[in-house]
């Protein structure tokens, strides 16, 4: 099978697509014959430095294939799997944080890192809504009721369009920020309020927020919690590190303020998936490459101008 093989961090041409054997799979895995892939910000983080990579994908052994979201029809199943057989479309974020080799014409997976596919769902729009949207989920469910106020940074992004949709399924009311150009895409995703962060502080218009999802880190999380409530929560995706004024201001105020790193998930992948089949949840998908244009998508999403999910097909 063909497969972006990383041999050591560094540039997009490092994803070298080769040749290598096609993956066993153990008793409790499936093997997915993938349709579609989706790239995250994640993973141009990791491509280029080598302790992001030894650290998100869990070894220093090379070479190793990076990517954790697929879209695919299984191809066999483990001697224990009883949930999937051969020939039905799934998809699932595999083995995250680890080796996940989702840059692949096969990946096998653990069952349950997968849910079924929607049958109103392309393995476009599927491979779209893992982990991003597992991100917004496991970060929402358990943190955001019903009337809440919630401030979600840049709401055009992967993880920012999808916790828009989710926080407003919750009964929140949602302000987001992007700029201008993205607005109305922002609006039509269910935000309540919008913010153009290159002519607004977001910081001096508003107040009395009762959670904050910072997509941004440094700066942005600093001025963040100075608009929540006390008692108020904030989660940062970027880093686990916060700054000494952070950690200060969240003791004084009681404020709850969170690094989260998304995992695999069955479960939460069945309820993505009941909400595609709802219609509560739908991905954008702006940019779709061909697997041997890969290296492209990278580009893209280095860019920094995504709106909603690039995607590459099989």
């Amino acid at each position: 099978m063909k497969a972006y093989v990383l041999h050591e961090a560094g540039g997009v041409e490092n994803l070298v697509l080769s040749d290598i054997e096609k993956p066993e799979i153990n008793a409790n895995e499936v093997l997915v014959e993938t349709k579609a892939i989706s790239i995250n910000p994640v993973d141009v983080k990791v491509r280029p430095h080598e302790e992001v990579l030894n650290m998100i994908m869990q070894t220093e052994e090379r070479p190793v294939i990076i990517g954790w979201d697929i879209a695919g029809v299984v191809a066999e199943t483990g001697t224990d799997v009883t949930g999937f057989k051969v020939g039905d479309k799934v998809f699932g974020m595999v083995n995250f944080p680890g080796h996940g080799k989702a840059y692949a014409e096969y990946v096998a997976s653990p069952a349950d890192h997968l849910a079924h596919m929607p049958e109103n769902c392309s393995f476009e729009d599927a491979a779209a809504t893992t982990l991003a949207a597992l991100t917004a989920l496991q970060v929402l469910q358990s943190r955001v009721k019903k009337d809440d106020r919630v401030l979600i940074h840049a709401g055009s992004g992967g993880v920012g369009h999808f916790a828009i949709q989710i926080a407003k399924n919750l009964g929140a009311q949602v302000i987001t920020t992007s700029s201008a150009k993205n607005k109305d895409f922002c609006m039509a995703m269910g935000a309540d309020e919008h913010i153009d962060y290159r002519e607004v502080q977001f910081e001096e218009v508003l107040n009395n927020i009762d959670f904050v999802l910072d997509g941004m880190g440094g700066e942005t999380l600093s001025k963040s919690i100075k608009v929540l409530k006390d008692g108020g929560g904030a989660v940062s995706l970027p880093v686990p590190d916060f700054p000494e004024d952070v950690i200060k201001e969240a003791e004084a105020r009681h404020l709850n303020v969170e690094f989260i790193l998304v995992t695999s998930n069955g479960t939460d992948m069945n309820t993505l998936k009941e909400m595609l089949e709802a219609g509560t949840l739908k991905p954008h998908v702006s940019k779709t490459f061909p697997f041997d244009q890969l290296q492209d998508a990278h580009r893209q999403l280095e860019s920094g101008r995504t709106v909603g999910k690039a995607v590459v097909t099989v």
